[in-house]
């Protein structure tokens, strides 16, 4: 569904991706790994049209998308959790998980049920402001905003990051439970490896704007994997 062909990515002077390519398929989960600072979050801002690409290529379901505004990649189905969540403080759970109902046809504009199966804690929190949610319920809502546009890719930033070890247990079963629906593809960038590892399907390893390792999961090394990602 997915396919990242040779990216390059620059801030500035600064290059902050050097050739990344790597694609994501329906039912599957793709790990992006990798220590701070060596390109991770760049990567997703490309893919989800967030920052310009320098070069190479991006296609998603057969078009290319690479020159697209980023409305127009989430307009095609392309929903993104960033890091540090990015709700809205002052509009309530209800407001926040409605902001996502401009790119839906008018007949299609409510949350959906599975939402709060998904999350059933926000079922009780609808006119609760954001700002007032604890950390992990707060990734939650960010999570579900996200699904309320119905995405066929769901682009991940580091979902487990600032969260109690609880909620950080009940996103991966959400993650899983996603996956095995078979109807989306899953970006998901982690510095956690544990939990990484064990949603995995495929696995991108990074290091200083560059792919150093990748293959399927069930076919690589942990710790060479590790050695990779420990600080």
């Amino acid at each position: 569904m997915l396919r990242v062909e040779d990216v390059h990515l620059h801030y500035g002077a600064a290059i902050a991706l050097r050739g990344v390519s790597l694609s994501a398929q329906v039912g599957q989960v793709t790990c992006v790994l990798g220590r701070n600072g060596v390109g991770k979050t760049s990567l997703l801002r490309g893919i989800t049209g967030m920052h310009a690409l320098s070069a190479g290529r991006i296609e998603w379901e057969g078009e290319d998308i690479t020159r697209l505004p980023a409305y127009e990649r989430a307009r095609r189905g392309i929903a993104t959790v960033p890091q540090g969540r990015d709700i809205f403080p002052l509009l309530s759970v209800r407001e926040n998980l409605a902001t996502g109902f401009g790119l839906l046809p008018r007949g299609q504009r409510r949350v959906p049920d599975e939402i709060f199966d998904l999350f059933p804690v926000l079922a009780k929190m609808l006119d609760r402001k954001g700002g007032d949610l604890s950390g992990g319920q707060q990734q939650q809502l960010a999570i579900a905003r996200a699904l309320v546009i119905r995405p066929r890719l769901l682009v991940l930033d580091e979902p487990t990051e600032g969260i109690q070890p609880s909620i950080i247990k009940d996103i991966g079963t959400i993650i899983g439970m996603l996956r095995d629906r078979g109807d989306m593809a899953i970006v998901l960038v982690e510095q956690y490896f544990d939990f990484a590892f064990a949603l995995a399907d495929q696995v991108t390893v990074m290091d200083r704007g560059k792919v150093v390792l990748s293959g399927e999961a069930r076919t690589l090394v942990a710790d060479e994997v590790r050695t990779h990602i420990a600080i």
